[in-house]
């Protein structure tokens, strides 16, 4: 799949000089010694010669057309004196305690407010996720992290995110 990343010039000369090394390759050792049993016979420095170019070629065309585009930089995001983006905390984090607690996030999850110190799931302490985040991990799970929606109510989900939220930002 790293070539489906590539330009269709660079896939291009791949392909061109991966063509002619196989090409090369299988007339070497199919077409040619059925003509000639010997070979290569008196040619072995020309046929070394021509092999070692074809491999050279090929890890030069590897090196040049392989390279992936550069991409643009990031312009840093424009600073704002407001949170307008950001969805407002909804859910009481003193509830929201209970939750994560009541809920076994301790036993994955550190969290210093919560007196958690589990090392399975991320430290929430250094993650300090964005509070949408929060809600829509306890919500649908992740990797290992199972799914709370159908468990906790909508209220209690927003509640143990406003928890989290609060105490690590």
């Amino acid at each position: 799949m790293v070539i489906a990343g590539l330009s269709t010039g660079n896939q291009i000369g791949l392909a061109s000089v991966g063509a002619a090394f196989i090409l090369f390759a299988l007339i070497s050792s199919f077409v040619v010694p059925l003509r000639s049993p010997n070979f290569p016979g008196k040619a072995m420095g020309v046929y070394v010669t021509v092999c070692v170019l074809f491999f050279i070629a090929m890890v030069s065309a590897v090196i040049v057309f392989g390279k992936e585009k550069k991409e643009a930089e990031a312009a840093p995001p424009a600073a704002t004196t407001t949170t307008a983006a950001a969805p407002a905390v909804q859910g009481d984090p003193v509830a929201g305690k209970a939750v994560f607690d009541s809920a076994g996030c301790k036993g994955c999850h550190t969290l210093q407010a919560a007196g958690a110190t589990g090392t399975v799931g991320p430290n929430l302490d250094q993650l300090k996720p964005p509070y949408a985040r929060i809600v829509l991990q306890v919500t649908d799970g992740g990797k290992i992290m199972p799914k709370f929606g159908g468990q906790l109510s909508a209220t209690q989900i927003h509640d143990v995110a406003a928890f989290v939220f609060t105490s690590t930002h």
